[in-house]
């Protein structure tokens, strides 16, 4: 077991209703005017945003929105968030829906608090310690972004897809209800627990120490994504469900699922983040896609740790004479699984030729 450090400052509201203490929370951290921060027409549609904004109101907290994130966010509208933020004085901002919405916020967030481009700090030119304190209302279970020190900005000029890290931009506090994501679409929710897997899997797959409180505590989030997924597709309503793989969402990307291991091999995001630039992917879909061919590359770097997973995840008996059949057949079964969920296991079937 390596050294190791974990942050987790974010505070979590968890559970039915629980949107209704925003105000509240708001206050908590002395925020005096929001900027309300959302994708597309769902969010009005559900009559979220109009709840939330009549929370405010009645607590006096006043607000300006910006909606019209889309997955793998953009930095155009990062610019104008930062231009909306700045002329209107807002010094808290919201982030009211998934892992996109909350990235081009923690985005936004560095732009109020810097000067100078904000691209600079996810093209590596600069770095900061500075950042808009942010909130959560989370709509979407799967990029761990509510918890995480991460965002990930694409630039709609050049089609690079690039990710800036700083503790200091992990939101102040989240709120989870799981009822919001019971009317995502089926493909929505197979991409979200595609990544939440993919999050623990590229922390729990390693070719140095490892911490066994850590892996046992990966393999069971990995499980609970394996058995949940499949419910939600059957029974999208199903509160259970919804709430395991919500904070399945959250323990995979905080940092938990990789204290007490170095040498996280994040290939597989990486070379999704590129196809996200240039194709605009799904992320889910992209990480699917990839994930297996990445595996039976690698596999052979440390034969021990894919065994383990093919034991304690999938639940195979271990063939050591030929061991690495055992760990070709728990690929083959992550595969077959990406495949039962809706999701491509292949880059044709992403539409890439």
């Amino acid at each position: 077991m390596y050294n190791f450090e974990y942050y987790t400052p974010t505070f979590i509201e968890f559970g039915k209703k629980s949107e209704e203490k925003v105000a509240q929370l708001i206050k908590a951290q002395n925020g005096k005017k929001v900027l309300i921060h959302y994708g597309g027409h769902s969010a009005k549609k559900s009559g979220l945003i109009d709840k939330i904004e009549k929370l405010l109101t009645e607590e006096n907290i006043p607000y300006v929105e910006l909606g019209g994130v889309v997955p793998n966010p953009r930095l155009s509208l990062v610019y104008k968030g930062i231009e909306l933020a700045k002329k209107e004085n807002v010094d808290f901002i919201l982030a009211v829906g998934g892992g996109s919405v909350i990235d081009s916020a923690k985005a936004i967030g560095y732009g109020i608090a810097n000067e100078g481009d904000v691209w600079d700090f996810y093209a590596q030119k600069r770095v900061t310690d500075k950042c808009a304190p942010i909130g959560v209302v989370l709509t979407i279970a799967a990029a761990g972004s509510e918890m995480s020190n991460s965002s990930v900005i694409t630039n709609d000029e050049t089609g690079l897809k690039r990710s800036y890290h700083t503790e200091i931009s992990r939101p102040r506090f989240a709120i989870m209800n799981p009822e919001f994501t019971m009317t995502l679409p089926e493909y929505q929710t197979a991409c979200g627990c595609t990544d939440i897997m993919m999050h623990t899997m590229e922390r729990y797959f390693t070719a140095g120490e490892t911490m066994e409180l850590t892996d046992k505590i990966a393999e069971s989030v990995m499980q609970i994504v394996l058995k949940n997924a499949p419910i939600l597709l059957e029974e999208p309503d199903n509160y259970e469900a919804r709430a395991e793989v919500m904070w399945a969402g959250s323990l995979s990307h905080n940092g938990l699922t990789g204290c007490g291991i170095k040498n996280k091999d994040f290939a597989t995001h990486m070379l999704e983040h590129e196809l996200g630039g240039v194709y605009d992917v799904a992320h889910g879909a992209g990480l699917a896609a990839l994930w297996c061919s990445w595996a039976r590359y690698v596999y052979k770097a440390n034969i021990n740790r894919w065994l383990q997973y093919a034991s304690n995840v999938w639940g195979l008996d271990i063939d050591f004479e030929h061991p690495e059949k055992t760990i070709e057949t728990a690929i083959d079964m992550q595969e077959q699984y990406y495949a039962s969920i809706g999701m491509p296991i292949g880059l044709k079937e992403l539409g890439v030729k």
